[in-house]
């Protein structure tokens, strides 16, 4: 799990992947965890102008698919800069160090991630 932000967990429920009503929303991103298996973890995220901090670089085991569902996101490579918008996806391999370096707060920046383990079948 990240460090700082809130995650929830929908277990059998309905959930709008556009939908942020009744999310309260703080300083913390809000993560809802779509589903999770040993193997693979999909997530909603909610994000309102949060970034990296700046001396931080996730660095994780699993390979993280990103897709953008609305607003924008800036993710800072070691090498390069990767902008984010509506309907835009983005592989990031494992242990592929990244940060987030913007995203939008109106409107709220809402990402679809999926996490899992490369040569897994």
């Amino acid at each position: 799990m990240r460090r700082g932000w809130a995650a929830l967990s929908v277990n059998g429920k309905k959930e709008n992947l556009f939908e942020i009503s009744g999310q309260e929303m703080g300083a913390d991103e809000k993560i809802l965890v779509l589903h999770e298996t040993p193997d693979i973890r999909i997530e909603k995220i909610i994000s309102t102008g949060q970034t990296s901090a700046q001396d931080f670089w996730y660095d994780q085991d699993e390979a993280e698919w990103v897709s953008v569902l609305q607003g924008e996101a800036v993710l800072r490579l070691e090498d390069r800069q990767v902008t984010l918008g509506q309907g835009d996806t983005f592989l990031i391999p494992p242990h592929c160090r990244h940060q987030v370096a913007y995203t939008s707060q109106e409107p709220p920046c809402i990402w679809l991630c999926v996490f899992y383990q490369e040569g897994k079948e």
